[in-house]
C-alpha cells in the first residue's frame, strides 16, 4: 500500500495531465471561437495558472520538500518560472500599451460605448506597491 503523500502526488499529476489535454483541445477550438469564448478560455487559463502557482508556492514552503528537493529540480523550477515571469510581464506591457492606443483612438473618434465609458473613468489597474 502506498503512503498517502505519494498517492496525493500521483492524483495531482493525473489532474494536471487531464487539464493539459483539456486546454490543448480548448486551444485548438479557439481558432473559430468568438470574443466571449476567448475571454472565457483565457479566464479559465488564468484561474488554473493561479491555482498551480499557489500550489507550487505552498510546495516550496513544505518542510518535506525543502529538506529533500535536489538542486537540479530547483534550478529547473527557477529557470522555468523566470521565463514565465518575463513572458507574462512582456505580454502585459504589449497588451496594456496596445489597448491604451486603441482606446484613445476610439475616444478621439467618439466610438466608446457611453454605457461603459462613464464607469471606466477610474483606472482599474492600480500601481503595485514598491518592493524597494
Amino acid at each position: 500500500m502506498s503512503h498517502p503523500f505519494f498517492t496525493n502526488l500521483e492524483e495531482w499529476v493525473r489532474m494536471q495531465k487531464r487539464t493539459l489535454e483539456t486546454f490543448r483541445k480548448v486551444f485548438e477550438n479557439s481558432k473559430e471561437a468568438d470574443r466571449l469564448e476567448l475571454i472565457l478560455a483565457t479566464r479559465a487559463a488564468f484561474q488554473h495558472m493561479m491555482k498551480t502557482l499557489k500550489a507550487f508556492d505552498d510546495w516550496l514552503q513544505d518542510p518535506m520538500i525543502l529538506s529533500h528537493m535536489p538542486r537540479e529540480l530547483l534550478d529547473e523550477v527557477w529557470h522555468t518560472v523566470f521565463q514565465l515571469l518575463m513572458n507574462l510581464i512582456e505580454l502585459d506591457i504589449r497588451h496594456t500599451s496596445a489597448m491604451k492606443e486603441y482606446m484613445e483612438k476610439l475616444y478621439k473618434e467618439g466610438k466608446l460605448s457611453p454605457l461603459v465609458w462613464q464607469r471606466a473613468r477610474e483606472p482599474r489597474r492600480r500601481p503595485m506597491p514598491s518592493t524597494t
